[in-house]
């Protein structure tokens, strides 16, 4: 049997065969962007741009410091100010991916004399986020995003 002859057709659909790869992993790729990030931080942010310079201002008036760590099945999150540690009120928090909301959890918080701990399942590696939500003995809203780095 003699070489093979690669012919115009042969070509062509080399090439139809790469676009068609190329396309199909774009629209894959589109439509898991869209369905997992739900792409909100507020409802409606002309509602919240009213009130934001103000409470960020009442917030830093805080002067808390806030930090997250995970130590294995444990995460721990120490809130001080210049004085020492703060017990808040935590009215919410959820820790999650940034980029989709598929593994977010809602952490239950317990204080045990020195920084909240919450018992948390065994996290992926990458970047993990905690949103962060709590109210000061005074009232004064308090929200903050920590970043978490899950090595391994």
């Amino acid at each position: 049997m003699g070489p093979t002859r690669i012919t115009g057709w042969h070509v062509a659909l080399i090439f139809g065969s790469a676009f068609a790869v190329i396309i199909g992993v774009n629209i894959t790729l589109a439509v898991k962007a869209v369905s997992t990030f739900p792409g909100l931080e507020t409802k409606n942010s002309y509602v919240a741009s009213q009130t934001f310079e103000r409470d960020r201002q009442a917030q830093e008036a805080l002067g808390w410091t806030v930090g997250a760590r995970i130590d294995g099945l444990r995460l721990e999150v120490a809130i001080d100010d210049d004085i020492g540690p703060v017990v808040p009120e935590i009215t919410a928090a959820t820790l999650g991916r940034a980029t989709h909301v598929g593994e977010d959890m809602t952490p239950v918080f317990r204080h045990n004399g020195a920084r909240f701990v919450a018992e948390v399942p065994e996290l992926a590696p990458g970047n993990w986020n905690l949103r962060l939500q709590a109210r000061a003995a005074d009232g004064t809203e308090f929200r903050q995003r920590i970043v978490l780095k899950v090595a391994r």
